[in-house]
């Protein structure tokens, strides 16, 4: 169709410079931080650290020598700054726009500044570099024939004070999409930013039923509600009797492999149909950092000339004061790291929260491996999100179900001390629910091959015990996050948690008490 030619060929045209950054990182990493430190030395916060030019800091060891590693709290008077109006505090010139962040673990929210430079040279440009990938890889996908279903947050921009506006971060994307783009996204923007989620889902499968979708993108637990709102709504019996020019899902937020059980289902192969590929995203309030850039991989390729220039922060030092980050060069394939980031939006030297482990160096791929705050430590077993998501998906694929959310904590004695790990799992609507019996053993045996350390502490249960399984109820994770103000497409549920509390209100909100056999 000449409307899809001509897409393939506008977004072909990023081809040559997107394959330059990926072998060329180094170039391409210099590039945005000369371009990054001019920003600094212009702003406020640059000046509180003694920075006046862009000469003080052209090189980087003047720059982790002035610039702090922080937080989003030690950041935050920074920010309340810019949005209360002033001027070049964290970026050159007014921001007005602020997203809300989807963190899973935060009791509180933050909001991140997000400015043009970001949002077009950033998200915008990040999303263009990985159609024009996918399709450099599948000429035959034709994606701009048809409508894209983009699923995002469930608020739009409010104003706050007298410059500012604030919401989720899809509703600033909406907002200012391209021409080229918001011509085929679906649905339309009255229902995308719709604020009501229960509402919004119910919307936006009624608009997009009678639509010729070719790509979807979103969460997948929630894109997996939306889906199979749309399967009710229409009688159908999987995505491809709705939708059947489905080419890809563009999915991202959480770990995808206990979903791919589920949408492999929702969207099997049918002969003469466009094979179905799965694309994982990392894409955040923060900025758009990664996409799997190659079909026949599991891993990411950073986006090195995108407004954010990275470092890495071993393990080992996250417990410092002042903990030591490395470039990119000087980072190990099968380490994990913590990342920072110095963003065009403003985030100087910026503790992201997030453990990748690096897969590869030219070009520089990763494996988003959890959060910081989102791992299980209980007892030496350092267990990461990547471990449990493996885990449970292989679980669910052995005992023929599939799951829509979990969450895992941990068990204490009498006497406070930590004994084992508590899990809340709860499948898909429809599903089989097992014993938590058969759980147990089979999540524990899982745990045991993909973890030394786990396997090591559950020996003859000196340190740890036999997980212990609940199955709680449909509705229980989205009951939890509405009463926490956190349901809708952006927001996630922390898998892994140190706090027994957080655990305690999740089964708290099934309302069902624990038996043998759940």
């Amino acid at each position: 169709m000449p409307a899809n030619r001509i897409f393939h060929r506008l977004i072909g045209a990023r081809m040559s410079h997107i394959l330059w950054a990926q072998s060329r990182p180094a170039d391409a990493q210099r590039g945005v931080y000369l371009g990054l430190i001019h920003g600094l030395a212009s702003t406020a916060y640059g000046k509180s650290l003694g920075i006046y030019g862009a000469s003080d800091i052209a090189r980087r060891k003047d720059f982790i020598r002035r610039v702090p590693i922080v937080t989003y709290d030690e950041l935050k008077p920074w920010i309340l700054r810019a949005r209360d109006g002033e001027r070049s505090i964290l970026w050159p010139g007014l921001t007005t726009w602020f997203a809300q962040s989807s963190g899973t673990t935060s009791d509180h929210h933050k909001w991140l500044p997000v400015t043009r430079e970001a949002l077009h040279g950033g998200h915008y440009k990040g999303g263009k570099d990985l159609l024009a990938q996918y399709c450099h890889q599948v000429p035959a996908a034709r994606l701009y024939h048809g409508k894209h279903l983009i699923l995002g947050g469930s608020s739009a921009l409010v104003q706050e004070g007298q410059c500012a506006l604030k919401g989720d971060l899809s509703a600033i994307i909406v907002r200012h999409l391209p021409p080229w783009c918001e011509a085929r996204r679906t649905p339309n923007r009255g229902i995308a930013l719709m604020s009501n989620w229960e509402e919004k889902v119910e919307a936006v499968a009624r608009a997009t039923a009678k639509e010729d979708v070719r790509i979807l993108a979103g969460v997948p637990s929630w894109m997996s509600l939306v889906a199979q709102r749309v399967l009710q709504v229409t009688g159908k019996s999987n995505l491809r009797e709705v939708w059947p020019n489905l080419w890809l899902y563009m999915h991202g937020g959480v770990g995808f492999e206990p979903y791919r059980d589920t949408f492999e289902n929702l969207i099997p192969d049918v002969p003469g149909r466009p094979s179905m590929h799965f694309l994982e995203t990392y894409n955040a309030s923060e900025g758009f950092f990664a996409y799997q850039e190659d079909l026949n991989r599991n891993d990411m390729a950073l986006l090195m000339d995108h407004g954010i220039f990275y470092e890495f922060v071993p393990m080992g030092e996250l417990d410092k004061t002042d903990p030591h980050a490395l470039e990119f060069r000087e980072v190990e394939v099968g380490q994990t790291y913590a990342m920072v980031i110095s963003t065009n939006a403003g985030l100087w030297r910026y503790l992201l929260g997030d453990l990748v482990t690096i897969t590869s160096k030219v070009p520089l791929r990763i494996q988003v491996a959890g959060r910081i705050s989102s791992h299980l430590n209980l007892a030496g077993e350092e267990l990461m999100q990547h471990q449990t998501d493996l885990a449970v998906a292989r679980v669910c694929r052995a005992l023929g179900t599939e799951i829509y959310n979990y969450m895992a904590g941990p068990v204490v004695d009498e006497f406070g001390k930590p004994i084992g790990h508590e899990w809340a799992l709860e499948f898909q609507p429809e599903c089989i629910h097992p014993s938590a019996n058969s759980l147990a053993k089979r999540l524990d045996e899982e745990l045991k091959g993909l973890n030394g350390d786990y396997k090591a502490k559950r020996t003859a249960n000196l340190a740890l015990q036999m997980p212990l399984i609940r199955v709680v109820p449909s509705g229980t994770f989205d009951t939890w996050l509405e009463a926490n103000q956190r349901l809708g497409g952006q927001h996630k549920v922390p898998r892994l948690t140190h706090s027994a509390i957080i655990l305690a209100s999740v089964i708290q909100a099934s309302k069902q008490e624990l038996s043998p056999t759940c």
